[in-house]
């Protein structure tokens, strides 16, 4: 995963609050609304160019599921507002990207930010999601078009599960519980390249091993930072005295705050592991430093006698011991020899070779 920038928040500075502005990037796609309207035997689907289509729904007896793909049209987002009797503080959340994971309740709503993780094109992709569960109807704002949703879209159109018998909080339970159990895809994958660099560093560390353990790093921290107030966002779903919230739907949210924990669990038993992976890459390239001192230690101690006699040999004076011996040269390279192979012999001895 790509470091994460900072997005601009200078446009906001002076502004009063509740003013909706887009902090990512400027983006010229068209926004794609998403209607899923559904009762017990019956299921409807509309795609919509313009928002005010989908107000009509906000007052029907069924279920109804409007997933909102792109938060870089304003107009869009501040219409939705206006029909659904949003707080202009939560219009304002949703277009800005950058929210920790929460819950706040109103009187006729409930707003979630959360953040949805999946891997597109082999990278993490980090995503953030609003949802506004009201007592018919379940708003979903998305990023960009794509997401983890469609096995809920699949439970929907089947008519045949718990999904289409029940409210809409237990849709946005659903969706919700989709959200934090592709944490556990997530990682699983992230724990498979773990289990490889582990196998990489015992056998072969390099310089691209350590590059590999701090984008490992940077995706469990991008999870940590997100899992922990996730974990309290759930909880205080479990807690949550409204009418809009029926208690049989409060039972399946204690598992998914189960699911939370263990995922917070896992996440830091990968974190340990990473910090323990670049102990191991630390000693490794230790190691590797201290077998090439070493041979270079035993390579300089072999020299030291050999440079020696080559050294009072070299001396310029006339009278000299063997200095017009017809052997000397000969026989002082042979001493050499002897001395080397000796001190060779007794390193391998002494396991230093």
């Amino acid at each position: 995963m790509a470091q994460a920038k900072i997005k601009p928040h200078t446009q906001k500075a002076g502004l009063p609050p509740g003013t909706p502005v887009y902090t990512d990037e400027k983006k010229s796609e068209t926004v794609e609304i998403e209607v899923i309207d559904y009762q017990k035997d019956r299921c409807e689907e509309f795609h919509f160019q313009a928002v005010e289509q989908c107000f009509p729904f906000k007052n029907k007896p069924s279920v109804t599921w409007i997933n909102i793909s792109g938060l870089h049209d304003i107009d869009i987002i501040a219409k939705i507002g206006v029909s659904f009797d949003i707080h202009p503080l939560v219009l304002e959340d949703i277009v800005h990207l950058q929210q920790r994971p929460k819950m706040e309740e109103f009187d006729s709503y409930v707003y979630f930010v959360l953040r949805m993780f999946s891997f597109r094109d082999g990278n993490l992709d980090e995503e953030q999601v609003s949802i506004l569960l009201g007592k018919n109807y379940v708003i979903t704002f998305q990023e960009k078009p794509g997401d983890v949703f469609d096995v809920i879209r699949d439970r929907i159109r089947s008519g045949k599960n718990r999904i289409s018998r029940e409210g809409a909080d237990y849709l946005a339970y659903s969706l919700i519980d989709v959200i934090v159990d592709n944490y556990f895809v997530v990682l699983e994958k992230i724990g498979e390249e773990i289990e490889n660099l582990e196998d990489e560093l015992l056998v072969n560390a390099t310089t691209e091993s350590l590059h590999k353990i701090h984008r490992l790093k940077r995706k469990i921290l991008s999870l940590r930072r997100s899992a922990w107030p996730l974990r309290d966002v759930i909880a205080q779903f479990e807690r949550i005295e409204s009418k809009i919230v029926s208690k049989d739907t409060q039972i399946y949210i204690r598992d998914v705050y189960d699911h939370a924990v263990q995922i917070i669990d896992t996440l830091e038993n990968y974190r340990d592991i990473l910090a323990a992976m670049m102990d191991i890459y630390l000693s490794s390239v230790s190691n590797r430093m201290n077998e090439i001192m070493k041979v270079l230690t035993i390579i300089a101690t072999i020299f030291i006698p050999l440079s020696f006699i080559a050294g009072v040999y070299g001396m310029n004076f006339k009278y000299m011991p063997e200095l017009h011996w017809r052997w000397g040269y000969p026989a002082s390279l042979l001493l050499m020899v002897v001395i080397a192979v000796i001190m060779l012999i007794y390193f391998r001895r002494k396991k230093w070779l």
